[in-house]
């Protein structure tokens, strides 16, 4: 496996984002980089990114949790952020991710987690759920869902999976950018654009869409079905904070209360004025909702 890691000095000076780098080793030769703020023995809370953003996407989130006496745990994802990079597409799997993220987990010690789930953060994530409920004590998902491949995808996912395949250069900042409802400044899209200095580093980034289970017979279809199982009877915690403008996911949020038996009495939300990435839309509104909630 041939693997590239994002020079450090390419991240030196983002904005808002001063966090010591923690690492550690997921298998197959790979480096995880993380987040790890606030006490030790701190209410574990996870954040998990997705396509094509990193831990950088959940930096006020990081900052409120800490101030909060949360431990907040931000991995970057196996391609992105400060992770390692293999170069080849076919190095990425659905199944390899949540190898990576399991040996993650176990390397870092984390359990009785609250996990916090956007995008391919949840698919990832609720598959882990799925798969080792005993990890984990609630569930916050935003603007995600876990799909077998059994339930028709918006227009919006196959025009995205489309242009994510055929752009000759994939303009990660102005990805996040056109996510998003509020406009990104410059160094916020520089930020976001760090771990990638050309396109040879954009092999995860450009998987990812492809790796979605949008057919029956997809290869990750089985063991998502599997992971459902289990979710149709998860009754600890579970909260949908959805946004009100993302067309990939939108609606996703009343199926997974309807049949997750935790998401019942739970305070669930729709944050106005945020689009696909609501971490960087309404970082602000999310913390608050979830931070009442775990006060609950």
């Amino acid at each position: 496996m041939n693997v590239l890691r994002t020079p450090d000095d390419r991240f030196v000076g983002l904005e808002g984002y001063d966090f010591a780098p923690h690492y550690a080793e997921v298998g197959d030769g790979l480096r995880m980089h993380f987040v790890d703020e606030g006490p030790r023995d701190g209410q574990v809370v996870l954040m998990l990114h997705g396509e094509p953003s990193w831990s950088y996407l959940y930096r006020t989130l990081i900052s409120r949790f800490r101030d909060a006496g949360l431990r907040a745990i931000a991995p970057d994802l196996i391609g992105f952020g400060r992770s390692d990079k293999p170069t080849a597409r076919e190095d990425y799997t659905y199944l390899r991710h949540v190898g990576w993220l399991m040996a993650f987990l176990d390397a870092v010690g984390l359990k009785d987690i609250v996990l916090v789930c956007q995008d391919w953060g949840g698919l990832l994530g609720m598959r882990l759920v799925g798969e080792h409920p005993e990890r984990f004590s609630r569930v916050v998902a935003a603007n995600t869902f876990l799909p077998t491949g059994d339930q028709k995808m918006p227009d919006a996912f196959f025009a995205w999976q489309q242009f994510s395949q055929t752009v000759p250069e994939l303009p990660i900042g102005g990805i996040l950018k056109n996510g998003c409802v509020k406009p990104l400044s410059s160094a916020v899209l520089a930020a976001y654009d760090a771990p990638f200095p050309d396109e040879s580093y954009k092999a995860g980034a450009r998987q990812f869409p492809m790796l979605v289970p949008w057919k029956p017979d997809d290869p990750a279809a089985a063991a998502n079905r599997a992971a459902w199982e289990v979710l149709r009877r998860w009754d600890k915690p579970f909260l949908t904070a959805f946004s009100d403008q993302d067309p990939i996911t939108r609606g996703g949020d009343r199926i997974l209360q309807k049949l997750i038996p935790g998401a019942a009495g739970q305070p669930h939300v729709t944050i106005a004025n945020g689009g696909h990435f609501l971490q960087e839309d309404q970082g602000d509104e999310l913390s608050s909702v979830i931070l009442k909630w775990l006060s609950r």
